[in-house]
């Protein structure tokens, strides 16, 4: 395999300039996030119906989450080439978006610039894997914490194009696709030399507790990103900023995504010496006494002797030779051995309903807010999203630190609670508790939806191992896009349309837009069917936690990581690279 022939870095502080460089990677890899800015240019500019938007919606959905050949790739292929590879897409994709919208190349067919639009996102998963895989590999010990940091700042990079849109493109759709085509490719050149496989860091309890420290504070960094966005959005959108104005909050933006890189340069300026162990002056009883012979034999290998026993056994005919055993849970799977566990389809069965029911409501949030009687549904965007971010942050924090606690908890568990929270959150919504029961709810769908994605992730790498992650990580993100063609579309959008309807014939409802439904009655179906959906989701992952618990037992027996089969488990990882 390629990939075992790159070199790793060896030292601690490569693995945090990398963590640091993926930090832009992933805002980077939110660019599908933009399409509400710049789809409006797509109706004015070339003369589509809101069908046709909406079918392009549809190509941003499946490029961002269609990712298993970028799975694939990232077995094969170095980081850097990934990235590579992704940053091609994105020039490609969006700079043929750019050319239709500025009217450089005029009359290009829509299926051309539907293809065109699924390209440029689908770089977000070469953008995702790669720095989401590397950085996995580099932290063993830490996956919960990686997923969760990592997924946090895709969630905040909606708020960071916003502000980029409003603020320094003066709103202008051309500008944004021309950044999108253009910038990011320049981002991702960049950073692509230090998002590397480094040798992982397995220390004793000091440099235990020194990860922690770090981790701890590019989560605050992150927590600060995350409240200064939403805070310069509110006050955009109350106050007109100034050019100036607008530049002084973006470079303190830029700020805020460089204090990972702190990190790197504190352990550059105070590096701990090593001391040398103390000498013992040599005694006259301690004489050195050259004998090899009294020196005690190596141990035996009882697997190699168990290994040679069969094979002379084979060549007499005693026995028949073995088929090598299939792996265990906790080691590394290969692609076709994982489709046939049952774990896996238990792990992808919940996460698909937790995404698929979350989306849901993300994707009709304006209808939903409009429905309760909301005239401006930017707040409940707005909230969603800090919900979201709050959620992947803390859903790896939080299953991080029980997981390695006495008590032993399974990840799914906390896929279970979210899910059960979310059953919760959809009946207030189908009920119709008013405005403010909207608003909560919105934030705690986001925290919830959040959390999936940062329990699934390090969940996937625990038990099918990290040599083919990249590529069980995409087969899971698949769950994405197939829940939002299933409950948005054709569940959430055929209900509220029938509803509209029944408003129209009987006079009613409208809201001065002869498509609009207002009441609860317009999702109340909806939600409930996506709470019951919740309820089973709860009862297949507690399945799952229960069967899996042994696995945990022997990974993190102690408060720590343990790597399956010890040293051996080790170096498997470093030529996974």
């Amino acid at each position: 395999m390629a990939s075992g022939n790159v070199k790793v870095k060896a030292g601690t502080r490569p693995p945090w300039v990398g963590l640091a460089a993926a930090v832009w990677v992933q805002m980077a890899a939110g660019n599908a996030y933009t399409f509400p800015l710049y789809s409006p240019a797509l109706k004015s500019v070339l003369g589509y119906d809101q069908r046709q938007v909406a079918m392009l919606g549809v190509a941003n959905d499946v490029g961002e989450n269609f990712g298993v050949v970028a799975g694939v790739l990232c077995n094969s292929l170095p980081p850097w080439l990934v990235l590579l590879v992704g940053a091609a897409l994105c020039f490609l994709g969006f700079g043929t978006l750019w050319l239709a919208v500025s009217g450089t190349v005029l009359g290009m067919p829509y299926w051309l610039l539907w293809i065109a639009l699924a390209i440029g996102t689908n770089s977000n998963a070469s953008f995702v894997t790669a720095v989401l895989v590397t950085n996995m590999r580099n932290f063993p010990l830490r996956r919960g914490v990686v997923a969760g940091l990592l997924k946090g700042y895709v969630g905040l990079s909606a708020a960071l194009f916003t502000q980029v849109f409003s603020g320094l493109l003066h709103r202008s759709p051309t500008a944004l696709l021309f950044l999108l085509a253009a910038g990011i490719p320049v981002v991702c050149l960049s950073t692509m030399y230090y998002v590397r496989p480094c040798t992982p860091a397995l220390g004793g309890e000091k440099e235990d507790a020194m990860q922690d420290g770090h981790f701890a504070f590019a989560q605050a960094a992150s927590v600060l990103l995350g409240a200064y966005l939403v805070g310069t959005t509110v006050l955009g959108t109350v106050v007109k900023l100034s050019d100036a104005a607008s530049y002084a909050l973006f470079a303190v933006t830029v700020l805020l995504l460089l204090a990972p890189l702190a990190i790197p340069v504190k352990m550059t300026l105070f590096r701990k010496k090593k001391k040398p162990p103390p000498m013992e002056p040599p005694t006259p009883e301690e004489e050195p006494l050259l004998i090899p012979a009294l020196d005690p034999p190596p141990p035996a290998d009882e697997d190699s002797d168990e290994k040679v026993a069969v094979l002379l056994a084979e060549g007499e005919g005693a026995v028949v030779k073995r088929k090598s055993r299939r792996p265990r849970r906790g080691e590394d799977f290969e692609f076709t051995e994982v489709l046939v566990k049952a774990d896996f389809w238990l792990l992808w069965f919940g996460y698909f309903i937790g995404v698929s029911t979350g989306v849901t409501v993300l994707n009709n949030l304006a209808q939903i807010g409009a429905a309760a009687g909301i005239a401006d549904t930017t707040i409940l965007l707005s909230l969603f999203g800090l919900g979201n971010f709050l959620g992947r942050l803390g859903g790896g924090a939080i299953s991080e630190k029980f997981v390695r606690s006495l008590h032993l908890v399974p990840r799914p568990i906390w896929m279970s609670l979210t899910q059960a929270v979310l059953a919760v959150a959809y009946l207030c919504l189908a009920y119709g508790l008013g405005p403010g029961a909207v608003y909560a709810s919105a934030a705690v769908i986001g925290v919830c939806y959040g959390a999936q994605f940062a329990v699934m992730i390090p969940t996937t790498s625990e038990l099918f191992g990290l040599k083919n992650f990249g590529l069980f990580y995409n087969l899971m993100a698949v769950a994405n896009p197939l829940g939002a063609v299933i409950f948005s579309e054709e569940l959430a959008g055929r209900l509220y349309d029938s509803e509209a309807a029944r408003q129209r014939r009987h006079g009613g409802g409208g809201g001065g837009h002869p498509h609009a439904c207002v009441g609860p009655e317009c999702f109340r179906v909806a939600f409930v069917v996506l709470a019951a959906c919740c309820a089973v989701g709860t009862a297949v992952s507690l399945v799952l936690a229960a069967r899996i618990r042994p696995v945990y037992r022997a990974l993190y027996a102690g408060g720590s990581f343990r790597l399956p089969n010890g040293n051996q488990q080790h170096r498997r990882l470093r030529h996974t690279f």
